[in-house]
């Protein structure tokens, strides 16, 4: 699988085209389309019951069965994986970014209305802001992240959004690659303490783009985490 610099990648996700402008020369990093974004759709799309294709048996088959369910996607940039999610089903689904970030959005966005049939949600948030995160309405059923974790200043607020965001019995879907050794090491300690952590094994990425730097994961809350929350919730009531 190879990756490209060219302005326009296009990208087909059950059976539809999108078509992504990127802007490299920016120094914003979410004007680039990332492979972690990429590897997650095609993932998602090669297993989805929605692909005549699908393997069987299918593994995934509860996993990425979204309909009727809410996504959200953090640090979404060029839009990517929120659009390929709901493109596989995802009933109800939140594109957010920083401000910066929000022209390019807009314009994948509208360049793609054709393809997705509707206008998309988009909402700023900055990880861990929570007057914006509660007024996203959480929680969701899915959170979506796709190569997110670069600075290790922003590790700590990226895993509490993470937290605050998905439902006790939601996932968050994960496109990862190394960018910092720091942000690594902090961000698998940090997110280790709140949620299990499942690696989909290489072999069940998309044939096609199974980028050997670029992984998928799949978190859930702990269960000690959702019976510590519980316990607040019911002390705040009472």
């Amino acid at each position: 699988m190879k990756f490209t610099n060219s302005p326009v990648i296009e990208l087909v996700v059950n059976n539809n085209t999108l078509s992504l402008q990127q802007d490299n020369k920016t120094m914003h990093v979410g004007t680039s389309v990332w492979p972690g974004s990429i590897v997650l759709v095609k993932f998602a799309d090669h297993w989805s019951s929605l692909n005549p294709k699908t393997p069987n048996p299918n593994p995934y088959s509860d996993l990425l069965n979204f309909s009727g369910k809410r996504g959200v996607e953090l640090g979404t940039g060029c839009g990517v994986a929120g659009m390929g999610l709901y493109l596989l089903g995802l009933t109800d689904v939140y594109l957010t970014d920083i401000a910066a970030v929000m022209p390019a959005l807009k314009h994948n966005l509208k360049k793609n209305k054709p393809v997705l049939k509707k206008s998309l949600k988009i909402a700023q948030l900055y990880w861990a802001n929570s007057v914006q995160i509660k007024a996203l309405s959480p929680p969701f059923d899915v959170v979506i992240a796709a190569d997110v974790v670069y600075l290790e200043e922003t590790v700590r607020p990226l895993v509490e959004t993470m937290v605050k965001m998905v439902a006790e019995d939601g996932v968050v879907l994960l496109g990862y690659q190394l960018r910092s050794p720091e942000a690594d090491k902090l961000f698998w300690e940090v997110s280790g303490e709140v949620f299990k952590i499942e690696k989909v094994p290489h072999e069940d990425l998309h044939p096609e783009y199974n980028y050997e730097e670029t992984d998928v994961y799949i978190f859930r809350k702990k269960k000690n985490l959702i019976e510590d929350e519980k316990t607040v919730k019911e002390d705040s009531s009472s």
